[in-house]
């Protein structure tokens, strides 16, 4: 892995400039990584942002809801049109 210019540039700002970057960076005194094991992960200081979808479960289900309604609709529809197919070939 190799970071771009602009990553690296990125990094080098935020150790110049000593500023909270949120979810990036932060200034973390000698205590607090003592108090850590003198861990020096990043995500121990850091969080991580949460990227993952926002989902409305109502609206999820009510739309499986009209999804199955639909589906048995069609197969009513399907056992209607083979039944009449059988009642043809007898």
């Amino acid at each position: 892995n190799k970071l771009t210019e602009a990553n690296q540039q990125r990094i080098l700002n935020a150790f110049k400039e000593r500023k909270d970057d949120l979810y990036f960076a932060t200034l973390v005194n000698n205590t607090d990584v003592a108090t850590n094991d003198y861990n020096l992960s990043v995500t121990s200081y850091v969080d991580q942002e949460d990227t993952r979808e926002i989902i409305d479960i109502t609206a999820l289900n009510a739309e499986i809801e009209e999804i199955v309604e639909r589906q048995n609709l069609l197969r009513a529809e399907i056992d209607t049109i083979i039944a009449e197919l059988e009642r043809e070939t007898v």
